[in-house]
């Protein structure tokens, strides 16, 4: 939001209106010749042939509260004005700090830094800053109040309440994988590293391999984004709600996530799209 909007002027007399068919109209009725279009102040209700002129009057009348620091534009409200240095130049006011790209700036924002960690477990007293940290802390099972929730029962629940499909994937026949626990022998060592000898990644210790083994990395893939031009297949549903935060198919708003994550973990609701 610009600090002026159009005006409509008269051409044979000095009226200004903010309605060009207000303009037609006055001018049909007094034979008047339509002008050009000019600036007028949205604080107040002066009008101005030029821009250099509305710039003038704002400044004197403290009508430009809100200048941007790195262009010069001027706007009404300071939200709008850190909206336009955020989305034009990347810039975060409140850290007065720069980022190369919209995304980095975005990832920067919806931090801890400026969030805190609002996004509070059900079951226990942990609280995270996004909806991925609290929905990884339940799939893999860390919470201590609720041991029993992994991966596979998570799972379950969404398709319980997502029969359609929306972002879960119908598998025939899965019964979950949470029951089985992989430990890798002496033959993993290669000489230098542990090495999985599924996708040949090499680990320094054997727990670390060994940790890999037990992760959803060679699983199954359980979701998919709700985005029809997307699709993109998850193995987590940590993974899918990060996905849907990060906005890079536009299937939701970071802030949409945030405010249905509650819902979904005490049973009301699926994500919706």
């Amino acid at each position: 939001m610009t600090l002026y909007r159009k005006v409509w002027w008269c051409a044979d007399c000095t009226l200004g209106f903010y309605d060009e068919d207000d303009l037609y109209d006055h001018c049909e009725w007094e034979d008047h010749c339509p002008g050009t279009a000019g600036f007028g102040c949205y604080v107040c209700s002066s009008a101005f042939r030029k821009e250099s002129k509305l710039l003038e009057h704002a400044r004197i009348k403290g009508h430009s509260r809100y200048e941007c620091d790195d262009c010069g534009r001027l706007f009404v409200t300071e939200d709008a004005r850190t909206k336009h240095e955020v989305e034009a130049h990347f810039f975060c006011r409140e850290c007065d700090r720069f980022f190369q790209s919209i995304n980095n700036i975005k990832q920067h924002l919806n931090s801890r830094t400026h969030r805190g960690q609002e996004i509070k477990c059900p079951f226990c007293p942990n609280s995270y800053t996004t909806a991925t940290g609290m929905t990884h802390h339940l799939e893999s099972g860390s919470c201590r109040n609720a041991p029993s929730l992994n991966r596979d029962s998570i799972y379950q629940f969404v398709r319980s309440k997502d029969p359609s499909g929306l972002i879960s994937k119908k598998l025939i026949g899965w019964e979950g994988t949470s029951q089985n626990t992989y430990a890798c022998t002496d033959r993993a060592w290669n000489g230098y590293r542990w090495e999985c000898y599924l996708c040949h990644k090499g680990f320094n210790t054997s727990h670390g391999l060994n940790q890999h083994l037990n992760s959803p990395a060679h699983q199954q893939n359980l979701y998919h984004c709700p985005n029809r031009s997307c699709r993109q297949d998850f193995k987590t549903l940590a993974a899918i709600i990060n996905h849907l935060e990060s906005e890079k198919c536009g299937a939701m708003r970071f802030e949409q996530v945030q405010k249905n994550i509650h819902g979904m973990v005490n049973g009301n609701r699926l994500i919706g799209y």
